[in-house]
């Protein structure tokens, strides 16, 4: 094809267009895109937000014949993961994808990571530690790392009872969003010589050490427990055996066992959570008792209370009966709790007061004896 010059092809333009024609084709041209030009030109800043740009992208696969498998994947607090799963194993008798399946009558007994995600799911942690809680992803999940530490990825069944098959899942970690300091609300001496160092019985014997403090809206703590994977525990037998039945019907783990009444400020518990597996539940628990204090702090209400694990039985010393031991090392389950709750990210700070008589060593109403440093965790709620 003959080429053709600019000039002459102007000037045949110009033969066809009268000049007012001419100049509104360039005007109108002048607002179109200009043709590259033949130099080269640097590239344009890039405008994406470093928050939808993933910092490391990695795949692993999960085997079904094994609980949890380690991503490799360290994370900092704030960070925010993505995980894309796709893929089948064997749970049982069932094929399940990523999402799972129903648990079965049978299954209900059976000790899940995540008691209340489907079984054979596609679940996670990021840790090992015994506070570390399992959450469920499911074929995709979005979570913010509320704890520093790696990865691990695996199948919601038991560890007891491995399948076949796997999951195959894209972990993608962005860069943690800018967020807000929240300053810690500090507890004065004379604000903690109003609570007391103990809860009692019914009969005015001193019990377990008040070892931790919330301070928040009622809605809130409830919310933060519930993320946390701990459960609102049933105030008598005729609720739990209500709940026992419906949660049997309902394909759902009991976990929301009575805990005996004690009483703080003249009165029982407000609430009582717990945290346990089901084949555990009669025996050892995590478990705790709050109440609503009758005092508020700088306007903000404060919930304080006791936490301790059971870890077996022992006798009553008060009528020779059977009652729950507890762990006498209360101190590690108070920074269990803490842990617990800092994971769900709706807890703004985490602090510790010792008051002003800490208690260091002492018995439970009903004789069994316990040790702590002294300190009470103050939990400040976002």
């Amino acid at each position: 094809m003959p080429t053709i010059s600019m000039s002459s092809y102007a000037a045949r333009l110009a033969a066809h267009f009268t000049p007012r024609m001419l100049f509104v084709l360039l005007w109108v041209g002048a607002g179109l895109p200009q043709t590259p030009s033949a130099t080269p030109v640097a590239p344009a800043t890039p405008t994406t937000p470093a928050a939808i740009v993933p910092k490391l992208t990695r795949e692993v696969d999960i085997p079904a014949t094994q609980v949890w498998t380690d991503t490799t994947v360290d994370l900092a607090v704030g960070e925010r993961i993505v995980v894309e799963s796709s893929g089948q194993v064997k749970y049982q008798t069932q094929l399940a994808g990523p999402q799972g399946v129903e648990r079965t009558w049978t299954d209900l007994t059976r000790s899940l990571p995540v008691n209340g995600a489907r079984a054979g799911s596609l679940v996670g942690r990021i840790g090992d530690g015994d506070s570390t809680i399992p959450f469920a992803i499911g074929g995709h999940k979005e979570v913010v790392a509320r704890r520093a530490g790696r990865l691990f990825l695996g199948i919601n069944e038991p560890a007891t009872e491995f399948g076949e098959g796997n999951f195959h899942a894209k972990v993608q970690v962005f860069d943690a969003s800018p967020a807000a300091v929240v300053s810690a609300i500090k507890i004065t001496q004379e604000f903690l010589q109003q609570i007391p160092r103990r809860i009692g019985d019914e009969k005015g014997d001193p019990g377990d050490m008040v070892n931790f403090m919330i301070i928040g809206p009622q809605e809130a703590l409830k919310k933060t427990y519930e993320d946390g994977g701990w459960m609102l525990a049933d105030k008598n037998k005729k609720q739990a055996i209500f709940h026992a039945l419906t949660a049997t019907l309902d394909k759902d783990a009991y976990l929301a066992m009575p805990m005996s009444q004690l009483y703080l400020f003249g009165r029982v518990q407000d609430f009582g959570y717990e945290h346990a597996e089901p084949v555990q539940m009669v025996q050892q628990r995590h478990h705790l008792r709050i109440w609503r204090a009758p005092v508020d702090f700088e306007g903000h209400p404060v919930w304080v209370g006791a936490a301790t694990h059971d870890i077996g039985f022992e006798k009553d010393q008060r009528n020779n009966g059977l009652t729950h031991k507890i762990d006498p090392d209360i101190d590690k389950e108070r920074e269990y709790l803490g842990e617990t709750l800092d994971a769900t990210g709706e807890v703004a700070v985490l602090s510790h007061v010792t008051p002003p008589d800490p208690l260091k060593e002492a018995h439970t109403a009903t004789g069994g004896s316990f040790h702590s440093d002294g300190q009470i965790l103050v939990i400040q709620l976002k």
